[in-house]
């Protein structure tokens, strides 16, 4: 007979997780968590041997900044709730402190992870002559070199700032590096209270310095800057012994809280806030491992950060990684072999976009199809003398854009130029707000957009006089109009001259520049007065559709799925008989395959070489199908809090390349991850012949160019 025996303190705790994980509702999943399990399928890219060596680097450094962002937005509103006294559970059923704790629980181990992916990658790059190394490991000229370059270039721009009571704690900004710094004065008794100063780690000069190479070596060998000021500590210290050098960042709350409805001028209203930024409340405190006890407790002290901190066993914020990855000089077999994106066929022959349009619509897959080809139409456009006006959204823009450069030529020379800047583009806030001013000088109208609302929607609007008419052209896309990103990114445009969406197009500019009553669309669907029902009555239609034994289906493709009403409309259909195929790249707060609920839908992401950023919407309609791009995911603040665009694609060309799109992302075997119905994502089985959608989606521009010419 066994006798029963009490459970040890760690069973109770683990008892304690089962219980309150059973007290979670199991019909969805929380969006935070959902995020967490994205960052970890970028991180498995950094693993994944198949990956080239320079690009697990890359992934590295992105699993990096996703989590900033993630922490200074997501982890900065859930601990300002807290801060509140909010304890009402959310839709998934976490209260904020609840999903706080099982945030950094999750994040700590991705963290853990990522830092082992790191020493295994340097490991390998050290095997093909990329090597970081430390100061004591290099010879005699190459230390001599460093020091040289420690005192010409790095010395003069440190400020040492001391911590005591004459001196407060100075301004510690966001996502710099610092070094903490313990000191005694020479003659004190090594017991004494150590003195605390920190030195930041100048962010205007590389992170890595490249070291000149040893005798016969062919290696290339870089030292970390942080690295080099440890070393050289004593140089800003006279008088004093350092007993401890750690570096250490914080990530403070980087969300703008503006008063849009009191605001005067809403441009310098976000000046201020760009400003308010700086002092933002610390939410995660990074310090490396083996720091000095004291100097953790001054540091926790100072920014009332103790569940938050994560000690890194490596260097802090490896972001710089992205940079090293992309200036590096030859290593070729390192990388993906290079992209050279087509121009559109359609565009291919002719110099003339307005008559090419006149006689089709167009449809280009970036980054497969160039992005010169938008750019170019705007251009075109700028420089045509029958081009009345042009209008256009801006939501991001690159460094150097040729559009931006247009629009200013455009007006001018006389035309009437709408640009619709949206100031509150998180983290490139500054960026726009000088391409606004600039477009102002040029005589461009710059509008900022609804009180409330950002301005998400991608479309420009081009009329033209033609004859005895005008003519309306429009380019609609599901990307930023940013050339850079466009490389980068998978995305969607269309090109038409069709006169319901240019007549739609025309209202939507109306509505966000002036006094107009909600429009009644002929095409579009526009969020936040009618995209939501819009979809509710595709979805439900889908539904009828079922029921009645008539084709139902729907495939949508976005970035996240995390509005309760959708997902809700979704298990309706599935419990209808819908079949529902959802390729989500990043959140997804629907659960899949839960019998009497979800068991008619499937959830793929697809992680790989380009970001999955297109929104594309696919209906069955009892067999008369309807297809539509959008800038907008199935997230409530796409669909209640910013001004969003769904538009059809109407020429069945262009239909049936869009489901082309769609069933190469269905078919992937290679990159893609199945959602669970327990919230995790497993790789698809391989069994048939390798299937690479992005792969395989270079191969559609030369199945565009034969369904053309057929």
């Amino acid at each position: 007979m066994s006798i029963a025996r009490e459970p040890d303190l760690k069973e109770v705790k683990e008892l304690k997780e089962q219980k309150e994980l059973k007290e979670i509702s199991t019909k969805y999943l929380n969006r935070d968590l959902s995020w967490i399990e994205f960052n970890w399928r970028v991180l498995e890219e950094a693993q994944d041997p198949s990956t080239p060596l320079l690009e697990r680097v890359k992934f590295l450094a992105i699993v990096s900044s996703n989590l900033d962002e993630f922490m200074s937005v997501r982890v900065a509103g859930l601990k300002d709730q807290i801060k509140a006294g909010y304890t009402k559970k959310d839709f998934t059923g976490y209260t904020p402190a609840g999903l706080i704790k099982r945030i950094m629980k999750r994040t700590n181990k991705m963290v853990t992870e990522q830092y082992k992916t790191y020493r295994e990658v340097t490991r390998l790059l050290m095997k093909e002559g990329i090597v970081f190394t430390e100061y004591e490991d290099l010879n005699t000229s190459q230390k001599k070199a460093m020091d040289a370059y420690y005192h010409d270039i790095i010395f003069p721009v440190l400020t040492p700032m001391a911590v005591d009571q004459s001196r407060p704690f100075p301004l510690v900004h966001n996502h710099s590096v610092y070094l903490a710094v313990l000191l005694i004065r020479e003659g004190d008794d090594p017991d004494d209270e150590p003195y605390f100063a920190i030195v930041q780690v100048p962010s205007n000069l590389s992170r890595y310095i490249s070291v000149p190479s040893r005798p016969n070596s062919k290696k290339q060998e870089f030292i970390l800057l942080e690295e080099l000021m440890e070393h050289h500590i004593q140089s800003l210290f006279s008088g004093y012994i350092p007993i401890s050098v750690h570096g250490f960042r914080v990530t403070r709350n980087a969300d703008l809280t503006l008063n849009e409805e009191g605001a005067e001028d809403l441009l310098e209203e976000i000046e201020k806030e760009l400003r308010r930024r700086r002092w933002g409340s610390p939410v995660r405190l990074e310090v490396q491992e083996g720091i000095h006890p004291y100097a953790l407790a001054q540091l926790q002290e100072e920014f009332e950060i103790e569940e938050q901190t994560f000690e890194i066993d490596g260097p802090l914020d490896i972001t710089y990684f992205m940079k090293l990855a992309n200036t590096l000089n030859g290593f070729e077999n390192l990388r993906y072999p290079r992209v050279n994106p087509k121009y559109p066929v359609e565009f291919e022959d002719e110099v003339d976009f307005f008559e090419v349009l006149k006689q089709k619509d167009v449809l280009v897959h970036h980054p497969y199809e160039t992005f010169d080809a938008v750019t170019d139409f705007i251009v075109h456009a700028a420089y045509d003398p029958k081009v009345l006006a042009i209008k256009m959204t801006l939501y991001r823009a690159s460094g150097n854009s040729l559009i931006i450069q247009s629009l200013a030529r455009a007006a001018e020379s006389g035309k009437q130029v709408t640009v619709v800047v949206e100031l509150k583009a998180r983290f490139d806030e500054e960026r726009n707000i000088a391409w606004a001013r600039m477009l102002e000088k040029s005589g461009c109208h710059v509008v900022y957009g609804l009180v409330g609302l950002k301005t998400h929607a991608k479309i420009t609007l081009v009329v033209r006089q033609e004859e005895n008419t005008l003519r309306r052209y429009v380019h609609v896309g599901t990307g930023n109009y940013n050339d850079n990103t466009a490389r980068l990114y998978t995305d969607v445009g269309l090109f038409t001259s069709n006169s319901i969406i240019g007549e739609d197009a025309s209202a939507l500019f109306n509505e966000i520049t002036g006094y107009s009553a909600p429009h009644d669309w002929q095409s579009f669907a526009v969020a936040p007065t009618d995209l939501k029902d819009k979809l509710f009555e595709l979805i439900e239609r889908e539904a009828a559709h079922a029921r009645e034994g008539k084709p139902a289906k729907i495939i949508a493709k976005m970035n996240s799925l995390s509005n309760q009403e959708v997902v809700d409309a979704l298990y309706a259909a599935s419990q209808a008989g819908v079949k529902i195929e959802l390729i989500i790249r990043g959140v997804c707060c629907l659960r899949p395959g839960v019998p009497g609920l979800s068991e008619n839908i499937t959830v793929r992401s697809i992680v790989d070489r380009f970001l999955e950023h297109s929104r594309i919407y696919y209906f069955q309609n009892g067999g008369l199908v309807d297809v539509y791009l959008s800038s907008a995911d199935w997230m409530t603040r796409n669909l209640t809090r910013r001004i969003e665009l769904m538009c059809p694609v109407i020429d069945p060309q262009m239909k049936k390349m869009m489901i082309s799109i769609l069933n190469v992302s269905l078919n992937d075997n290679v990159k893609a991850r199945e959602l669970m119905s327990n919230g995790m994502y497993t790789r698809i089985k391989n069994e048939l012949t390798p299937y690479r959608s992005q792969f395989e989606a270079m191969k559609i521009t030369s199945w565009k160019k034969l369904q053309l010419e057929s």
